[in-house]
């Protein structure tokens, strides 16, 4: 097979018109063209009067090897990349333990997976409940202002990124294609085809729920086991006799025991409680940049207007997103953070009176709104104090915004135009906001440090300039977003291990070693496979 990229053709291009471009673009008679297939589609709308669709193609043609010789310097030419997904270990029959993945979100879902494909059986704990109960939590809070701590955006199967847009794509290194092999398995589980070939797929919030089931079933006919409303309370950690820790069980709420000599760490960035009981155990953690803001809202009708322009609404392109990045003068980086076209803002607070939002959106984007996070990057300068202090910071802007927006989990809020103005907002216009249970009208000043205030002020007007009507004034801000990504790492060395504690596996967005959907699914694959190789080593 070859890998063709670059293949551009008109918005309103024929099915026949691929075949025939990659035919002219190896100038070979379209008889000798045995096969074509798109491996990727993208748009490139920098030209909004003539917006193009961009391929990547894998073709099969007669006498391939002369065909590669005589592209051999083009780099939009080339041999397909092997992509097929190979197991490192196999499980022995005499498994000695089985080993325990804390944590059902994106993360801990692909390790557990991997490890069931390998043989090695896993134990699931997960402190929430299972996705169809824990979408019920949810909707409780959204509908009614009801909490439930251990079972809501943050907590539960499938994790922070069961409610979200179910963005796919990542910029991380993958030269093994992990990536495709996250994808290939959302497929099996009922996710749309088209995340194989889509540049910038998603999934959206309720096809998500029934493919976490689907693959939580694969995992248990695997030999998998899941254990809801399991809260890891403490860890049992042994140093043995030549001075080294080593992991040799967990504890649970509940004050059961479960032995075990190989963990996985996939708590997610919102874990706390669980950050604690690590930094107190003597686990080697460190405090991380992240990022702090708001979510904005403007009308899809808008953001496609400003990005297609006449083609706005064309279904090739369905509804625009945007990416932006503001250097502001006072030295903060402001930029646009999950990005949600048609999508909605939603109650994302895992513990009780505090405000936190997040974007989520379905798999048709229809909503009336798109928003996004409009976020500023602090490092733990902006928050001395150790390694757990970025989780204090976090907490004391929820706290704030949770008074500000009255104290019932309503959502302070804020018209652009009145942010800008530097004045309180006592009304709404004529953008509705979609944050359940309500939006607050407010100043959201007193939500952030005046350095994030200052910065996002800059930002927004020159955002305003890259995509018009953005800094409109009738646009809403709502906060806080703080769960941007986890306030902490758990440092690990180049066998996934903790730095410090032998056996224990620290993984995911709540370690610091990913971002997103994807990314996280990737970095669960990677740990399956350490603890499968040091399994079959020990």
């Amino acid at each position: 097979m070859i890998r063709l990229t670059e293949i551009k053709l008109p918005l309103d291009h024929p099915p026949a018109a691929i075949k025939k471009a990659a035919a002219a673009r190896l100038r070979i008679p379209a008889d000798q063209l045995l096969s074509c297939n798109v491996f990727r589609r993208a748009h490139d709308a920098r030209k909004k009067t003539s917006i193009a669709l961009v391929y990547s193609l894998d073709v099969e043609v007669k006498d391939e090897a002369a065909v590669l010789k005589r592209f051999r310097k083009d780099t939009d030419v080339g041999p397909s990349p092997d992509m097929t997904y190979r197991p490192v270990a196999r499980a022995p029959d005499n498994l000695p333990a089985r080993p325990l993945v804390i944590g059902a979100g994106p993360c801990g879902l692909f390790a557990a997976l991997v490890l069931a494909q390998m043989g090695f059986r896993p134990i699931i704990l997960e402190r929430g409940k299972v996705v169809r109960e824990r979408t019920k939590d949810t909707w409780g809070l959204w509908r009614r202002s009801v909490l439930d701590p251990e079972s809501n955006v943050q907590y539960g199967e499938g994790g922070a990124g069961t409610f979200s847009d179910g963005k796919l794509y990542s910029q991380v290194k993958d030269p093994r294609h992990l990536g495709r092999k996250v994808l290939t398995e959302f497929v099996k589980a009922d996710a749309p085809p088209e995340i194989l070939t889509e540049a910038h797929p998603h999934i959206g919030t309720f096809r998500l729920v029934k493919m976490v089931e689907n693959m939580r079933n694969t995992i248990e006919e695997l030999g998998g086991e899941y254990r809801f409303k399991s809260r890891v309370a403490d860890f049992d950690i042994e140093t043995t006799g030549d001075g080294v820790r080593r992991i040799r069980g967990v504890v649970l709420a509940d004050g059961q025991r479960i032995a075990a000599s190989h963990v996985v760490l996939a708590i997610g960035h919102s874990s706390r409680d669980t950050f604690q009981v690590l930094a107190d155990r003597g686990v080697y953690v460190e405090a991380k940049p992240f990022s702090i803001g708001f979510r904005v809202e403007h009308p899809q009708s808008l953001i496609d207007a400003a990005r297609f322009g006449a083609h706005a609404g064309h279904p090739a392109l369905g509804a625009a997103d945007y990416k932006l990045v503001h250097h502001a003068s006072n030295g903060r980086d402001v930029y646009s953070f999950c990005m949600c076209p048609g999508g909605t803002v939603v109650a994302a607070t895992s513990e009780p009176d505090r405000v936190v939002t997040n974007g989520m959106s379905q798999y048709s984007r229809a909503e009336r709104n798109a928003n996004a996070g409009i976020v500023v990057g602090i490092t733990p300068r902006d928050y001395p104090g150790g390694p757990l202090a970025g989780v204090e910071f976090q907490r004391r802007w929820e706290s704030a915004a949770f008074i500000a927006g009255g104290g019932t989990y309503a959502a302070p809020g804020q018209r652009v135009g009145d942010f800008l103005a530097g004045v309180t907002s006592t009304s709404l216009g004529s953008v509705i906001p979609s944050y359940k249970p309500g939006v607050t009208p407010t100043d959201l000043s007193s939500c952030l440090p005046d350095y994030a205030i200052a910065a996002i002020r800059e930002a927004l007007v020159v955002f305003g300039r890259r995509i018009r009507g953005f800094d409109m004034a009738d646009a809403v801000l709502t906060g806080v977003e703080t769960r941007t990504s986890s306030p902490i790492r758990i440092a690990r060395d180049d066998t996934f291990q903790s730095l410090n504690t032998r056996g224990l596996f620290p993984a995911g967005e709540g370690a610091g070693y990913a971002g997103g959907i994807l990314s996280a699914g990737i970095d669960g694959i990677k740990v399956a496979e350490a603890v499968a190789k040091s399994i079959v080593t020990d």
